[in-house]
């Protein structure tokens, strides 16, 4: 029972009530005045006694016994069916001749509220190739040049570099291993892309992994020379899904933990100080920080050429 805070009588005060009254020999007025409670109150709690002994003491539900003017189960059927057709709950309240707190009242019971809950979420399709080199996600994300600590750090908007241009950071994560290469170019041009896939053929080589498949964005920068460059490598071209990132999923997520832990991690004076902090970064990330998607292991633990040499190190 939840009684609220200035209530009189509880069901332990109003059975000390009744018992006053039955047992001690208390007259109704007496006992009521003790509990500070009226006259009234004190026989209506001793009639309900007499009538339905301790459990006519609990409270009972404020609920109405007939309620002439509720919605029939049908008409709530006819509520869910309208809203089901993607109809407002303005015409809905005014097709069915109900008002409009009516219908929104059962629609929220319903969980029908917002138009989004009629079609529920597509489930995530989670995927891992099964080793390294199979695909390559690509990405890039461009950054403004810096020249001196900015507004983001300092917080004053009085000095501002405008029109000093933006870097690109181009940025490859392995599905397997989620080894990752970063580069950062001048621009995002066909040409910077080219240079980039070569590079990073090149150090995924190096460890001993051969890239099959590359993934990337519908950018300018992944049309025909991009597509040249991979048969020339022996390497098969896939692109996302058009306007559905999350097909690229976890070059999305490395541009935010880059973004996080390396461009915005501390104030930088100058670009050229950023992009000399890219590289430990990359290192750090590869072979010491832990992944949650590897059981907390760096990347590298799943390369099999630098297993050795990475518990040697550790």
């Amino acid at each position: 029972m939840n009684s609220h805070k200035h209530a009189r009588l509880t069901a332990a005060g109003r059975a000390l009530l009744v018992s006053r009254v039955l047992d001690e020999g208390w007259c109704v007025t007496a006992a009521a005045q003790a509990m500070g409670v009226s006259c009234r109150t004190g026989f209506k709690w001793l009639a309900r006694f007499r009538a339905e002994g301790t459990a006519g003491l609990c409270d009972r539900s404020s609920r109405p016994h007939h309620s002439p003017t509720a919605c029939r189960p049908e008409q709530v059927s006819q509520f869910e069916l309208h809203r089901r057709q993607r109809l407002p709950l303005w015409r809905i309240a005014r097709q069915c001749g109900r008002s409009l707190s009516t219908v929104a009242r059962h629609m929220a019971r319903l969980g029908l509220s917002r138009l989004s809950a009629l079609q529920p979420p597509v489930p995530v399709c989670r995927y891992e190739r099964a080793s390294p080199g199979e695909l390559l996600h690509i990405d890039t994300k461009r950054l403004g040049r810096i020249q001196g600590v900015g507004h983001r750090i300092t917080g004053q908007r009085q000095h501002r570099n405008r029109g000093i241009g933006w870097d690109a950071v181009h940025l490859a994560i392995d599905d397997h291993s989620r080894v990752s290469f970063a580069r950062v170019l001048g621009d995002e041009t066909a040409l910077s892309c080219v240079q980039f896939l070569r590079q990073a053929v090149d150090y995924y080589a190096s460890l001993g992994v051969r890239i099959e498949r590359v993934m990337t964005d519908n950018g300018a920068g992944y049309k025909n020379t991009f597509g040249a460059a991979c048969q020339e490598l022996g390497i098969r071209h896939i692109r996302t899904r058009p306007y559905t990132p999350k097909t690229n999923g976890k070059a999305e997520r490395f541009v935010q933990t880059s973004l996080r832990e390396w461009a915005y991690a501390r104030p930088y004076e100058s670009s050229a100080q950023r992009q000399a902090a890219l590289q430990p970064f990359i290192d750090a990330y590869n072979w010491c920080r832990p992944h949650s998607a590897l059981n907390h292991q760096p990347p590298m633990s799943r390369i099999p050429a630098m297993n050795n040499l990475l518990r040697i190190n550790s």
